[in-house]
């Protein structure tokens, strides 16, 4: 029963287990890297036009602070230093007026995409594989951040830099990644900086809320992706049905598939809400995205949430 804890089930009504597929073989490993290879042009391209749609209201983290470019006027506060007011703004009406600049400090933004198998899962309900809306999400918020000057990595495969073609230099170097796993290595991962994950998170609870753990205690903090199929929140399920584990290659038929509705559900929902209140508790953001849905939708909630903009009453928002 530990694999269907999991969650990352492919149904096959009626279908027959057979003891040679279990696991994966090599050549499907090299198989699985080669269809990431050569979908991650598509996908960059996918990703250019989502960030795009989002690029209207994206701001990076512009604040006033040190800079050397213009922000905003703002009201001259009695006790200021008389130095600070700009008087030909001033001139203009009876207010007094300070020219404020843009803080222009670089962040660390830390990206990472889960293209572990669970995530080469697409029911009949949805166009894109999940592993597909991942990284579309992950290269269009490559891409917005490089705009805005931020430095952009990928633990344990990409030192953090501030790059203009950050999309591209990402790619690259997913397409040589020759072992995905659903969480990153946290020992790169530093005070002050974010962390944006995306993926099923769907492995037992308890390792992705240990490497939670890791991540608040270095300081950072994350914003949590939860990318899921239709199929995986309703269990349409009815009949004889054979489950098989992407993962593990672990299979179970049910003969029965609509008992168990009740009993996935809830397991669902308590392993969602164990991820959702963790997330609380360290003071990160966590929302659960599903791929019927349009990849502008999570864009512009991330893109809320590194700006610190607050938005209310958005759908999907667990956290």
């Amino acid at each position: 029963m530990e694999g269907f804890a999991r969650f990352g089930f492919q149904a096959t009504p009626g279908r027959p287990t057979s003891g040679e597929e279990q696991g994966e073989s090599w050549p499907q490993v090299v198989a699985g890297a080669r269809s990431l290879a050569d979908a991650l042009p598509d996908l960059l391209v996918e990703a250019r036009q989502v960030a795009m749609t989002t690029n209207a209201g994206w701001h990076g983290r512009r604040r006033s602070g040190s800079g050397e470019n213009f922000w905003q006027f703002r009201p001259f506060v009695a006790g200021e230093p008389v130095k600070r007011i700009d008087w030909r703004r001033s001139a203009r009406d009876d207010h007094l007026y300070v020219r404020e600049r843009e803080w222009e400090a670089a962040h660390t933004v830390w990206l990472w995409a889960d293209l572990s198998p669970s995530m080469a899962f697409r029911s009949h309900l949805s166009a894109t594989i999940k592993r597909d809306r991942a990284l579309v999400l992950l290269l269009a918020l490559a891409d917005l951040l490089a705009e805005t000057g931020e430095r952009i990595g990928l633990p344990g495969l990409r030192k953090p830099v501030a790059d203009r073609h950050a999309a591209e230099r990402i790619a690259a170097a997913l397409a040589h990644l020759a072992d995905p796993a659903s969480l990153p290595e946290p020992q790169d991962i530093r005070r002050f900086s974010d962390v944006v994950l995306i993926g099923d998170l769907l492995d037992p609870v308890e390792g992705t809320l240990a490497w939670m753990r890791k991540v608040a205690a270095s300081g950072a903090r994350a914003h949590m992706v939860m990318v899921l199929d239709p199929v995986e929140e309703t269990f349409p399920f009815a009949g004889r049905t054979e489950f098989r584990d992407p993962e593990t290659g672990f299979r179970l038929t049910s003969g029965k598939a609509e008992e168990w509705k009740k009993a996935y559900t809830d397991r669902l929902e308590a392993h969602r809400a164990a991820i959702g209140d963790a997330a609380r508790r360290a003071g990160w953001t966590f929302l659960v995205h599903h791929t019927d849905r349009p990849a502008s939708e999570p864009m512009l909630l991330l893109h809320s949430r590194l700006s610190g903009i607050p938005m209310q009453g958005t759908k999907g928002v667990d956290a």
